[in-house]
């Protein structure tokens, strides 16, 4: 039995300046299409027609200046590194399925013999990484916020269900909520058509497309306005057609909502999911950063929700095992790009000012999940879906000001101008 130790801040941090002008030179080689032309990305090297549909029950200077931030920002995190650097559970699908889920917040959807029967199968190989990486980033909050996530599991009629892990009103965390979704059954007729829509072929028996999707999403809204929201989602989905032949796809994605600018926590967040990405193909961080930033804009604000990160949607190549060995990648790095930034901003002190800014950017948070997510608002549509769930990604407090502009030269017209003209940070 071998074990692993998550992501540390020290590598991606000296990996920085090495990676930021390859990157720019990524970004400007980098084949992409604009959505306005009609066109999306269906899976890497590919585009299709079509426009982007929601997805079923997704509950959802230079290189010298580059070098000065990153080294500035290994001296602020290293006390951070050291209290974040943990022996997590067992490698990655090693070891006997009962005795990895001790380690879950929670027995799995599926039950753990049904488990064991299909070890190999992709929809089992998800949901034990879903479930894995649901403990690991609960235990991590836990562990700063002294508070315990209270752990609601939940059963869909028609197929499957779900373990809705929250904690509230915390010492750190005005709300967090990481949640996990195991769904089976019969595609409805709109989810059939808009996926068609998406350029998917599909073809029933009888008219009916069996299909199962789960996947893990988080969302953590802290109380200090320093410390940033968190944002990630990993998926999988999986339609069998008439002769019996499997469709499949993976999605998800991680970004930041800072309601203040610090060009250290950015260069850390994104450079951890740079050098994941980086391991499996050099055009993914690239690449998936502007689709991130693309489908993180309030487009009636006219300004993206926050900084980024990286997001996909309909990736099913070059293989299967491929693109779950980059999920999995992805999911590693859900602790070390954010505990680091949030211990760093623990005994920050902040103003009524700054807690207003914040409560008034969680407005365009609201905004955008309620009015542009794919997920939750196709969520909200499905028969059979769960809406405590699906509304969990939305913070317990949040403020509307009748046409508020901050004034010009301040930190909060700062932070709107990055969100205006979003920006590579490494």
């Amino acid at each position: 039995m071998s074990s692993f130790v998550l992501y540390t801040l020290s590598r991606p941090l000296r990996s920085a300046a090495r990676l930021g002008a390859a990157g720019k030179a990524g970004l400007a080689a980098a084949p992409w299409r604009s959505r306005a032309a009609g066109t999306r990305r269906m899976s890497y090297g590919r585009t299709v027609n079509g426009t982007c549909g929601a997805r079923v029950l997704w509950v959802t200077g230079g290189a010298a200046a580059l070098a000065g931030v990153a080294a500035a920002a290994f001296t602020h995190f290293q006390r951070a590194e050291m209290a974040t650097r943990r022996e997590v559970v067992k490698e990655d699908e090693e070891g006997d399925i009962a005795d990895r889920c001790k380690a879950f917040m929670s027995p799995p959807v599926t039950p753990v013999e049904q488990l064991e029967k299909k070890k190999g199968e992709m929809s089992t190989r998800m949901e034990m990484l879903i479930m894995q990486t649901q403990a690991e980033f609960c235990r991590a909050l836990e562990e700063v916020d002294g508070g315990k996530f209270s752990v609601d599991r939940w059963s869909r009629e028609e197929g499957g269900g779900g373990i809705s892990c929250v904690m509230q009103d915390g010492k750190v965390f005005e709300k967090a909520g990481v949640n996990v979704s195991v769904v089976s059954g019969y595609l409805t007729e709109e989810a059939a058509k808009q996926m068609r829509s998406r350029g998917k072929v599909l073809k029933g028996k009888d008219g009916k497309l069996p299909f199962i999707a789960m996947g893990v999403s988080s969302v953590i809204h802290p109380k200090n306005p320093h410390i940033p929201t968190v944002h990630f989602n990993y998926r999988y989905f999986e339609i069998e057609e008439e002769d019996g032949s499997k469709q499949w796809w993976f999605g998800g994605g991680t970004d930041l909502t800072p309601v203040y600018i610090d060009e250290e926590d950015a260069a850390l967040f994104h450079g951890v999911l740079r050098e994941a990405c980086d391991k499996h193909h050099p055009k993914y961080y690239p690449d998936f950063k502007k689709w991130c930033d693309r489908y993180f804009y309030v487009r009636h604000r006219g300004e993206t929700r926050g900084i980024g990160g990286i997001f996909f949607d309909d990736l099913d190549s070059p293989n299967q095992e491929e693109v779950f060995n980059f999920v999995k990648s992805c999911a590693k790095t859900v602790v070390p790009c954010y505990l680091p930034i949030v211990r760093k901003h623990l005994n920050d002190s902040f103003t009524q000012k700054e807690k207003d800014w914040q409560q008034v950017r969680r407005g365009r948070y609201v905004e955008f999940n309620l009015v542009y997510d794919r997920g939750v608002k196709f969520g909200l549509a499905t028969p059979g879906s769960r809406i405590e769930s699906i509304l969990m990604s939305l913070p317990l407090t949040a403020r509307w000001e009748y046409m508020h502009e901050p004034r010009k030269g301040t930190k909060e017209a700062e932070m709107l101008e990055v969100l205006r003209n979003p920006k590579e940070w490494i």
